[in-house]
């Protein structure tokens, strides 16, 4: 992303889940109250138009489906993760996300912290306070600016506390990241969280990012990407995300591929809906193994 902006994949997404939000209660598969103000009014009205009128779904089929029923799964692996007594949450690269203020258990005892480049963070600070009045204090926020500064030391210095069981959640980051700092990252997940933490995350697989053609919303996002700062790097082979997380000191994966996250959430009048293809998201417990 541009080094003095917002990112404009965040408000994306942002946009997304309140589309999704305005869904009649039996046909949305998620529900976040704060999304729609977060965003730019007149942003919203467009790509809300675009995808009435089916645009969104020619552009890049199936692709606001996987962006909705994402938002369903992490949502209901966090849920899964207070009730086995979380003590800790680490959002990574959390742009417009609400989870924090949606999730009434995180506001009783869970340590909070929010990660995220410190330009983003400043307008959702500044939507924090229109929404609430003040900057709800149950959260700490952590600017990082990964050209000078590191996850490990910017977190320490916030207070997280390795002792802790903890869910990473890394929404909507991973594409845009090299190899390397998808290892850094993972390394320190391993290395700096206690026995039961685990990570969630979406991936794609690269015959999208090599074959642009046949994935508008690939090749848009590239022409884009002199806009926006932010281009798509890396994927994950299709099948091998077990390995590839277990090699790095994971256990207990879960492959959501886009056949599962279909016929998880897009049942009865949903059916007809897509979830597009080259897209999942995986789940992993830190090996108790990994930390000795």
């Amino acid at each position: 992303m541009k080094q003095n902006r917002s990112s404009l994949t965040a408000s994306g997404i942002a946009i997304v889940r309140a589309i999704e939000s305005e869904r009649p209660a039996g046909e949305r598969v998620c529900y976040d109250p704060y999304a729609r103000r977060f965003v730019n009014g007149g942003l919203f009205h467009l790509i809300r138009f675009f995808d009435r009128i089916g645009y969104s779904e020619r552009a890049g089929a199936g692709v606001m489906g996987f962006l909705a029923v994402r938002e369903r799964h992490i949502d209901e692996h966090l849920q899964a993760c207070l009730n086995e007594g979380l003590q800790q949450l680490v959002i990574l690269g959390a742009g417009f996300d609400a989870r924090a203020y949606r999730f009434d258990q995180l506001k009783q005892g869970v340590r909070v912290f929010e990660v995220d480049h410190p330009a983003t963070q400043a307008v959702k600070l500044a939507k924090l306070r229109d929404v609430f009045g003040q900057v709800p204090g149950h959260v700490t926020f952590v600017p990082v600016d990964f050209n000078t500064q590191t996850l490990a030391l910017r977190l320490f210095e916030s207070g997280y506390d390795e002792s802790l069981k903890t869910l990473f959640i890394w929404q909507g980051v991973t594409p845009y990241l090299t190899p390397e700092a998808v290892d850094s990252t993972l390394a320190f997940v391993v290395k700096h969280s206690a026995p039961g933490s685990s990570i969630i995350f979406d991936y794609l697989v690269p015959s999208i990012l090599e074959d642009s053609a046949k994935h508008g919303e690939v090749k848009r996002m590239r022409r884009m990407r002199r806009v926006s700062g932010e281009g798509l790097v890396f994927g994950i082979p299709a099948g091998t995300v077990k390995a590839f997380l277990e090699t790095r000191g994971f256990t207990q994966v879960h492959d959501a591929d886009p056949t599962y996250l279909h016929d998880t959430y897009f049942t009865g009048a949903n059916r007809d809906r897509r979830v597009a293809d080259g897209y999942a998201i995986a789940t992993a417990y830190v090996a108790v193994s990994a930390r000795e």
